[in-house]
């Protein structure tokens, strides 16, 4: 034995492993993705992809969201792209999504007052209310882009229920929101300024609230907010923008996303879309299958603080890791035929898409009960559904979903 060897690492380094190399940045098409990320899991539960090491098998999906050696990068995906500092990376890098340790966990304590499953549950008249309406438009018709007529005006009411803004109002918050989600994207330089002006106004908006709510506090999330701070919280006014700004990205694109997926999916399996119109009391089931066939959120990432090991891999602290979620929701080792849609599913191990670990998504039951709502009241007044037309995806690698989704449907 050499000096060079007995000195040498315990495992190799991951970038030196000659792992299989995975690209689907460039698919539009999910279906396509999940053959490449199915293949590159067969070769192993580690790939090398465009970004950096990324994690396949259901394990280590979990096993590095809960690890506290990997965090979410601050500032996400802005220093990826060369952007470390300036009025945007200050923004990013103070949400509640970049933040670890006990800042973290104290604006998420309050924050979690109201997503609690019973919290939530008072949203329930507001998405079935907002869904109906949405559908009464397009019923008569028997024909709409699920994306445009629907999934994009769906969320943005609740939201706006929650925070006790005006109904009125919501076309602000969802022209604000598209154009804040870019920091997500990975062309940032090229939408600065958009992103800036819109991040004003929404904070030019709160602030009015709120001088409102302190002088009237009503049942919402703004006043019980406000209501903490008075309890010895000491919210500044920074962070009641920030937790707000941070409600509306996480609880917007994402629900409007899987919703507009969800049809798409159960549009190519029709048997399950008459079983959730003859079976209503799916629609919970259903969303969790959906929710995992078919997840806008392909990934997470995350940064490695120190070095560490996964699957006979070094990882040097510093590194990018993907945690590829989509692939974890359709491991063979945990789900029974992972690639079969069947919304009468019960298994043993939950899917990965809302995260784990701290930055578990808050929003998780609200984003339950919007799909499951929606679904229910599509499926009753949208009966035989079916695709009208090509339904590509977005970018892979953000927030996904259909870019648009032509349906025709029995009319009513």
């Amino acid at each position: 034995m050499t000096v060079e060897s007995f000195f040498a690492p315990a495992c190799p380094d991951v970038f030196s492993a000659a792992l299989p190399e995975l690209a689907y940045e460039h698919v539009t098409d999910p279906a396509e993705a999940h053959r490449l990320i199915a293949a590159a899991r067969r070769r192993g539960p580690v790939a090398m992809g465009l970004h950096g090491p990324e994690v396949l098998s259901y394990e280590l999906v979990r096993s590095v969201l809960r690890d506290p050696r990997f965090r979410v990068p601050q500032g996400m995906f802005l220093a990826a792209q060369g952007i470390t500092s300036g009025p945007l990376w200050d923004r990013v890098a103070a949400n509640l999504i970049s933040l670890d340790g006990e800042e973290h966990h104290r604006l998420r304590r309050l924050l979690a007052r109201a997503f609690t499953p019973r919290s939530t549950a008072r949203l329930r008249r507001v998405a079935i209310d907002v869904m109906t309406g949405l559908v009464d438009r397009c019923a008569p018709e028997g024909r709409c882009d699920v994306v445009a007529d629907i999934a994009r005006r769906y969320p943005i009411p609740v939201i706006c229920a929650l925070l006790g803004a005006p109904p009125e109002d919501w076309e602000l918050f969802s022209a604000w929101t598209d154009d804040i989600f870019r920091v997500f994207g990975w062309n940032v330089a090229d939408q600065q300024a958009r992103i800036l002006a819109a991040w004003d106004q929404l904070d030019a908006y709160v602030d009015a609230m709120v001088e409102t709510r302190r002088r009237t506090l009503t049942d919402d999330l703004l006043s019980d907010l406000i209501r903490a701070e008075g309890d010895g919280e000491r919210l500044s006014g920074d962070e009641l923008r920030m937790l707000v700004a941070g409600l509306l990205m996480a609880g917007t694109d994402t629900t409007r996303n899987q919703l507009a997926a969800a049809v798409q999916a159960l549009c190519e399996h029709p048997a399950q879309w008459e079983l959730l119109t003859l079976f209503p009391q799916l629609a919970g089931n259903a969303t969790e299958e959906l929710i995992r066939h078919t997840p806008v959120a392909i990934a997470m990432l995350r940064t490695a603080v120190e070095d560490a090991e996964l699957a006979g891999l070094r990882i040097p602290a510093g590194t990018l890791v993907v945690t590829n979620l989509a692939s974890a929701n359709r491991d063979p080792a945990v789900f029974v035929e992972p690639d079969r849609l069947d919304i009468t599913r019960h298994e043993a191990s939950a899917m990965v898409t809302f995260g784990g670990g701290m930055h578990y998504c808050l929003g998780s039951h609200l984003a339950r009960l919007e799909i499951a709502e929606g679904l229910a009241i599509m499926a009753r007044r949208m009966p035989n559904i079916r695709l009208d037309g090509p339904a590509p995806w977005k970018p892979l690698t953000s927030l996904s979903g259909p870019a648009t989704l032509p349906v025709t449907f029995d009319a009513a």
